[in-house]
């Protein structure tokens, strides 16, 4: 009977129940088109009968949240880039015979080789015969055989094929929890750690947890990592940006936070959490500890919060400086601060380990009361766990080969061999990029990237304008286009009106860089010469 009365009035009143709203899309689909409306651009297309929203699938009727969303690193360069690279093994001519893929945090496919120990382990894990073969014995040291068979008995019978506990296999989330007490000098609860799909999949898990509306807003660094705005947008949140004092080296002013924390508030936003990047992707600066207290103060003042995406923590460049965490900050800092809820990240992919395909990392959660716990362990568990594989070599990273096992030496070798190079690139590339004309780069301190800022002729300008894209786009896409270097315009990132960036990473390697240096260098001066003129 329910039915048939929504049938009989759907082309004179609006349907409001959801379940009213599916009786009357199938009803929709069987009028005459001309019944049926185009809804404006941005908006689902509705019925003109009763204002439904259309059940077809269109491009018009996808999520605006996912429409909104943009990812930059990822952006449309690196779709042309991945088409020259089809071109390329077609036999197409172009001005240079290989791409550089600098857009992006990608050691290995870079060239950068894997750490033995985490590979060694890792290979029995995923194929425990190897345990009883005679052959292991003269091809795996004995730390190795040892510490798989541990991560192979924590697994159960499954192995690396099974589903584990949503907050990952327990001894990895004490091998993690003992990295950080060794780090930190502070004791790590393994039940305040997750395990998971990279620091990205741990974001996303926090700003569900968060945003309720498109009134909750995340205070995040501009320039940042593309992948906060993108997760807010694809929520429903709001972006509430901060910026960084590029000529004090990115350094973050406390008054400036509270400045914009104010603004929020009168523009009816409400502030759930600050998000901080240290060492900065995509700026390269190490936020001092006297930074980070003072970041921890506000927070409190304003009840936030705090997100410490703290992926490049053993990439520090600059030996007048130091990594400190916010969670060893806050401890120090004493049970005054013990109100401030703290989500910390960690993540395989960068560090001096580059294991981006793997997709591990961990999430440290302080500060966080019992029912925000009981909503994330929620949210955790709807994506059952993290890959096996990725929660293991997690656990390798945090507590690697001790002296007097029989991997330490190597590991150490290429540990410090991989830092060491890391060091000289960032050298290098940032000393490149200050020899050209009009651009300007901030030290590399950390990370592996470089955010230089860069004055371009209103040629370029005009170019850009007559193709709906900025000068920096013009600027990047046609480096692509000349020389194979795939580098990211800084808009992607954010960054402050009026001023210009692309960013580059560090990663080719240190037989590659000179050569990449060279054709930035030649393309710079071209391109200049061809927009002033």
């Amino acid at each position: 009977m329910m039915i048939s009365a929504v049938i009989a009035g759907a082309k004179n009143k609006v349907v409001a129940s959801a379940l009213h709203a599916r009786v009357a899309c199938r009803f929709l689909s069987t009028l005459p088109s001309d019944k049926v409306s185009t809804a404006k651009p941005g908006e689902p297309p509705m019925s003109k009968a009763n204002g439904v929203a259309s059940s077809k699938l269109t491009g018009e009727t996808i999520s605006p949240h996912v429409m909104k969303a943009e990812y930059a690193v990822r952006g449309d360069i690196v779709v042309r880039a991945g088409e020259i690279g089809k071109e390329l093994k077609k036999g197409k001519k172009f001005p240079f015979t290989d791409l550089v893929m600098c857009n992006i945090g990608n050691p290995q496919a870079l060239g950068q080789k894997p750490i033995t120990f985490y590979r060694q382990v890792l290979a029995i894990c995923d194929y425990p015969q190897l345990l009883d073969a005679p052959e292991s014995q003269k091809l795996f040291p004995p730390d190795v055989l040892k510490r798989a068979k541990e991560y192979l008995d924590a697994t159960g019978s499954g192995g690396t094929g099974a589903y584990t506990h949503s907050q990952g296999v327990e001894l990895c989330r004490q091998h993690v929890a003992q990295g950080i007490k060794e780090r930190d000098g502070h004791d790590c609860n393994v039940e305040d750690l997750y395990l998971t799909e990279g620091a990205s999949g741990a974001v996303k898990n926090i700003l569900q947890i968060l945003i309720r509306d498109e009134k909750d807003a995340i205070l995040i660094p501009y320039p940042q990592y593309p992948l906060y705005s993108a997760a807010i947008a694809l929520l429903g949140g709001t972006v509430v940006p901060y910026y960084p004092d590029e000529k004090k080296g990115w350094q973050i002013d406390p008054a400036h936070l509270e400045d914009v924390i104010t603004q929020a508030g009168k523009d009816g936003l409400c502030i759930r959490a600050l998000a901080v990047i240290t060492p900065g992707n995509p700026t390269g600066q190490v936020i001092p500890r006297s930074n980070i207290e003072d970041l921890i103060k506000v927070s409190k003042k304003h009840e936030l919060a705090v997100i410490a995406d703290e992926v490049y923590q053993v990439n520090v460049y600059n030996s007048n400086m130091k990594f400190d965490s916010f969670k060893k900050t806050i401890k120090d800092m004493g049970s005054e601060y013990d109100d401030v809820p703290l989500f910390s990240l960690q993540s395989i992919s960068k560090g001096y380990y580059g294991e981006c395909g793997r997709r591990g990392g961990y999430m440290e959660i302080i500060n966080i009361p019992e029912d925000v716990r009981a909503a994330m362990y929620k949210v955790a568990s709807i994506n059952l766990c993290s890959n096996v594989n990725g929660q293991i070599c997690t656990a390798m990273v945090m507590n690697p080969p001790k002296e007097g096992e029989e991997s330490y030496a190597l590991y150490k070798k290429e540990k410090d061999g991989l830092i060491d190079s890391l060091k000289r690139r960032a050298e290098m590339i940032e000393g490149v990029l200050n020899e050209l004309e009009g651009v300007s780069c901030t030290s590399i301190d950390g990370a592996l990237y470089a955010f230089p800022t860069i004055t371009l002729p209103e040629g370029a300008f005009k170019k850009a304008k007559e193709i709906g894209k900025t000068g920096e786009w013009l600027y990047c896409k046609e480096m692509l286009e000349n020389t194979g270097i795939v580098i990211v315009p800084g808009n992607g990132f954010g960054q402050k009106d009026g001023t210009h960036h692309f960013r580059t990473t560090i990663l080719p390697g240190e037989d590659q860089i000179e050569s990449v240096c060279d054709r930035m260098r030649n393309y710079h001066k071209e391109f200049l010469s061809k927009y002033k003129n």
